[in-house]
C-alpha cells in the first residue's frame, strides 16, 4: 500500500511538472511574439527578397564596406541542396601560441595598409581579434570611426555622410545602462550599398557634388 501511494504521488508530481513546463513554454513564446515579434523571429530583415540576420557577424572585406570583427569561416562542413552553408565560430587559439601571434600580425598589417591616413593611430582591438562567439555583429563606434576615411574614398560618400550613416545604425546601451554603444556592421553596409536609408545628402537640382558635400558638412555641425 505504501509503495502504491509513493508511486501515485510520483506520477502526479511528474504530470504537474510536465503541464507547468509546457504551459511556461507556451506563455513565454506567446508573450515574446506579442511584445518582441522581430527579435523572436531571429531579427531577420528582408530586402529585395534576400534575408539578412542582424544578429550574426559576417566576413566583410571589400574596401567599400565597414569591416567587423574577424570571422573564421567554414564552407566545407555543412551544405543544403548541394550548396555550401557558411559556418563560423571562435578560433579557440590560445594567445600564448605562435600561430595566434602570426594571425594577429597579419591582421594588423592588413588593417594598417588599408588605412594609411591612420599611421601612428592604434588599431582598435576588435578589428584584429575574434569574439568569443566568433559571430559578433557589432563593433565599437571607435572601430567604425577608424574606417571612415577609407569608406569615403571607396563609396563616394563624404566624410560627414559616412559618419552620419554609422550614427544611424549605432545602438545605445540596453535600457540606458547595460553594455556599451555599438555599431551594427551589416546595417551600415546595407546602407552604404543603398539597400537601407543612409546619411547621404540628396543633391538638389543644379547642385554640384562639391556643393552637396559642403551643405552636408554644414548640416552636421
Amino acid at each position: 500500500m505504501h509503495t502504491l501511494t509513493v508511486l501515485r504521488r510520483a506520477v502526479v508530481f511528474l504530470a504537474l511538472l510536465t503541464i507547468l513546463t509546457c504551459a511556461y513554454t507556451v506563455i513565454v513564446t506567446a508573450a515574446g511574439k506579442a511584445l518582441f515579434p522581430f527579435q523572436v523571429g531571429g531579427s531577420i530583415i528582408t530586402i529585395n527578397g534576400k534575408a539578412y540576420s542582424t544578429l550574426l557577424g559576417q566576413p566583410f572585406n571589400a574596401p567599400n564596406h565597414l569591416w567587423g570583427r574577424p570571422v573564421s569561416v567554414d564552407v566545407s562542413t555543412y551544405s543544403a541542396n548541394n550548396k555550401p552553408l557558411l559556418y563560423a565560430g571562435p578560433s579557440n587559439k590560445s594567445p600564448a601560441t605562435a600561430e595566434y601571434a602570426v594571425n594577429l600580425q597579419t591582421r594588423l598589417d592588413h588593417v594598417r595598409n588599408a588605412h594609411p591616413e591612420k599611421a601612428g593611430t592604434p588599431v582598435p582591438v576588435e578589428l584584429v581579434t575574434e569574439s568569443a562567439s566568433g559571430l559578433d555583429p557589432h563593433i565599437s563606434p571607435a572601430a567604425a570611426e577608424y574606417q571612415v576615411e577609407r569608406l569615403a574614398r571607396a563609396t563616394g560618400f563624404t566624410l560627414v555622410e559616412v559618419r552620419r550613416t554609422i550614427a544611424m545604425y549605432t545602438e545605445g546601451r540596453t535600457l540606458g545602462l547595460l553594455g556599451e554603444p555599438r555599431v551594427n556592421v551589416l546595417k551600415v553596409n546595407l546602407a552604404l550599398d543603398g539597400l537601407l536609408p543612409s546619411g547621404r545628402a540628396a543633391p538638389a537640382d543644379g547642385d554640384t557634388l562639391q556643393q552637396t558635400g559642403a551643405r552636408a558638412t554644414a548640416l552636421a555641425r
